[in-house]
């Protein structure tokens, strides 16, 4: 399971990069958690997508077990409303 920590921010993304690659690594199926996300900037956003992207890119399964208003807002507010992520975090 990947578990997004309460901040994710610029100097948040490379240390939690190197946590998650691992964990998608071993698995077939993706838990994401985002219930705990609060604060999210740009980069964040931009991490999540990669983080999407290369999920999928190897061929795994994504479930996401959270969906988090602070991620739905940021998504929209950057214009991504066309993103592959949307189609995770949309109700």
């Amino acid at each position: 399971m990947i578990k997004f920590p309460s901040d994710l921010t610029i100097a948040q993304v490379d240390e939690y990069q190197a946590q998650i690659i691992p964990l998608i690594d071993d698995q077939d199926v993706i838990t994401i958690d985002d219930s705990e996300l609060a604060r999210i900037d740009t980069i964040g956003v931009q991490f999540i997508l990669a983080v999407v992207t290369y999920i999928i890119a190897q061929g795994k399964e994504i479930k996401w077990q959270s969906k988090s208003s602070v991620l739905k807002e940021s998504i929209q507010q950057l214009g991504l409303c066309d993103a592959i992520l949307l189609q995770y975090i949309m109700d």
